[in-house]
């Protein structure tokens, strides 16, 4: 399951093959979100992202807002750490810390080379029935993205932003989550007047996870989910704008009320 914190960043989870940042001056952007369950806010989240030479790091909070604060006041700090080599992002470090009422929680990965190298989860899982889990295996977490990395996309162009499929890892679940394209289009945020592409995602579980699960089932096999990608600046790099899950009783919407480069 997702945790809490990061589910938002789960959601938007994409893949980042890269071009080089090293020659590059630093840059930092921001994206501030409200996250809405059948038209109603429940949430709301902010990323900030630097680049700097082949580094990279990206922060993020995210909270119970409107009616969700009614049932679940949740709220976390979100961060990942990592390397651009060549064409990929390389996590070394993701780690969610968060709170839902008077309970706390961590989680906490750790890379090398794009493999998990330790995960700490406190409070640990409950112990799974091996008849109906689906245990992650050695060879799952090579070449993994943490649910931060994964929130961006560099490309050459809008035509390249889609295509792509990320091996996905949050501390629990691996999960592929596919981009293939479905349209262009505009859209006038603060800070951001200006073309965007739109996505179509697919997910399918692959390990850690329980089998049966009507959620999971719903999120592959039915789920319509679409991300829509705009360019930040002159970067080369595309973020999330707008992004639309369908679920078993309602469309989640997350949109972004902020969307710029900054200084």
């Amino acid at each position: 399951m997702l945790r809490p914190s990061h589910a938002f960043a789960a959601l938007l989870a994409l893949a980042v093959p890269a071009t080089s940042f090293a020659a590059a001056a630093p840059q930092s952007f921001r994206g501030e979100y409200t996250v809405s369950y059948l038209g109603l806010s429940i949430a709301r989240a902010t990323f900030s992202s630097h680049y700097e030479g082949n580094s990279y790091a990206i922060d993020g909070t995210v909270s119970a807002a409107g009616l969700g604060k009614l049932f679940d006041d949740t709220k976390g700090r979100i961060s990942s750490k990592g390397t651009i080599s060549g064409k990929q992002m390389q996590p070394r470090a993701f780690r969610a810390d968060y709170t839902s009422g008077k309970k706390a929680s961590v989680v906490d990965i750790r890379f090398n080379n794009g493999a998990v190298t330790s995960t700490q989860v406190i409070p640990p899982p409950k112990k799974r029935d091996p008849k109906d889990w689906v245990p992650i295996g050695a060879g799952d977490l090579k070449s993994v993205l943490d649910p931060m990395a994964a929130t961006v996309i560099h490309a050459d162009s809008p035509d390249k932003v889609c295509g792509r499929t990320v091996k996905f890892y949050d501390g629990e679940m691996r999960a592929d989550l596919t981009l293939t394209y479905a349209s262009k289009g505009s859209i006038s945020v603060p800070g951001y007047k200006g073309d965007t592409v739109t996505c179509k995602m697919g997910f399918e579980p692959v390990a850690g996870y329980r089998k049966g699960r009507k959620a999971l089932n719903f999120l592959k096999n039915e789920s319509r989910m679409l991300v829509t990608f705009a360019p930040l600046g002159q970067s080369g790099v595309y973020a999330p704008i707008r992004a639309t899950v369908g679920t078993q009783i309602g469309p989640l919407t997350i949109s972004a009320r902020r969307f710029e480069a900054v200084n």
